[in-house]
């Protein structure tokens, strides 16, 4: 398979995993004939991560054009947001001075409609302007306990946080503009989300698949059941620090329900993969907005089910960008569908009412998964 789709930056580790009859880690080891014959297994790369597609097969599929159709709506929408492509629309827009408008695409008009509804909601924990800030603190692609020793001073802060101002970013019709020189957006925190939307619906919409998964960096989409007739199961993995894909421990799943009419979108921030201990605190790579700081005393690990997996995806980054207690509480607020995985002291902290009845696997009792009510719910009516 030729990979021709370039990156969109990332500034989260995310792991989900198929578990139960068909696991994503048993589906990469097997060759494509030793797969059922009516289903079929895409791999590549995109947005600076990778997808992984399985899907029945429909009568009569041709197989090439699925493919070709799933790598050119995933080129368009880097070519929309892609801050790494200096030629994108993205790109071209944090190049312009203040209220020089540019027409912008359908896909980026659906990314900055959910940014800004979760933008909203979420009192600006999340926010698509952080990015000065973020590179103020050096948190680009890792962090160290010698930043948080030499932290930028009150001065460069302030700097960093008066250009991170999503309410300058003015949408009108089919443009945008910003009121302010040096503002700039990153989708990086639910393009990914937004690119499992799309595959979907390419599924779904051109082809008549109604059973799949789709993944894109640990986001993912599911609809009907997998190649063994059985509901998809997606994994939730302890947020352990060091772990890697070969070297995994289970603490929760989430179950697709049986009828193929409805669709499950979920994503999973985690911080554990980029993260440090200073001064007996632990603080991850995400910087929150509304303070300018790193985060101290988040949640390991936030996975969100919603309507679509842009707004998942975006609610789960919102809720890593505040402390765990806050976080929770808003979740609550929202009616949000959303599971923290926590270190079990920290939730002894906060109270027994939040404790989940769920326990933990031996291996990993540190851990313990907190669940909002919508989740409870959710995964109620899934018989989890």
């Amino acid at each position: 398979m030729k990979n021709t789709i370039s990156s969109l930056s990332s500034k989260k580790t995310l792991h989900l995993t198929l578990v139960g009859v068909v696991s994503l880690a048993s589906t990469l080891g097997l060759s494509a004939c030793q797969q059922t014959p009516d289903y079929n297994y895409l791999i590549g790369e995109t947005m600076g991560t990778s997808y992984h597609i399985s899907y029945q097969l429909p009568d009569d599929a041709d197989e090439a054009a699925i493919q070709a159709a799933v790598d050119e709506r995933l080129k368009q929408i880097n070519d929309s947001m892609s801050t790494y492509q200096n030629d994108s629309t993205i790109s071209t827009f944090n190049r312009l001075g203040k209220d020089k408008p540019i027409t912008i695409d359908a896909d980026f008009s659906r990314v900055l409609d959910v940014s800004q509804i979760v933008y909203q909601q979420s009192g600006g924990a999340f926010d698509p302007t952080v990015m000065p800030l973020v590179n103020t603190w050096g948190f680009g692609s890792t962090m160290t306990v010698e930043r948080l020793q030499s932290p930028p001073t009150a001065v460069e802060i302030a700097q960093a946080k008066a250009l991170v101002d999503f309410e300058s970013i003015i949408k009108k019709d089919d443009t945008i503009y910003k009121t302010k020189d040096g503002v700039g957006l990153d989708f990086s925190a639910v393009a990914k989300g937004y690119g499992v939307d799309v595959i979907a619906d390419v599924l779904r919409d051109d082809y008549q698949i109604r059973n799949y998964m789709v993944e894109i960096g640990g986001e993912i989409a599911t609809s009907g059941v997998n190649n063994q007739q059985q509901p998809w199961q997606i994994a939730i993995d302890a947020p352990i620090e060091g772990s890697t894909v070969s070297e995994r421990q289970t603490v929760s799943a989430i179950r697709q329900p049986k009828n193929t009419a409805i669709q499950m979108h979920l994503a999973t921030s985690g911080n554990y993969r980029n993260s440090v201990i200073f001064d007996g605190k632990r603080y991850s790579h995400t910087i929150d907005p509304t303070t300018g700081n790193p985060i101290a005393g988040g949640a390991p690990s936030v996975t969100v089910a919603a309507d679509s997996v842009a707004l998942a995806d975006a609610w789960a980054t919102a809720l890593t960008a505040m402390p765990y207690h806050k976080a929770l509480d808003l979740a609550k607020t929202q009616n949000l569908a959303a599971m923290f995985v926590v270190l079990a002291d920290d939730v002894k902290a906060k109270g027994s009412d939040d404790m989940s009845n769920e326990a933990a696997d031996d291996n990993i009792d540190d851990w313990q998964v907190v669940q909002t009510p919508a989740m409870k719910a959710l995964r109620a009516d899934k018989k989890l």
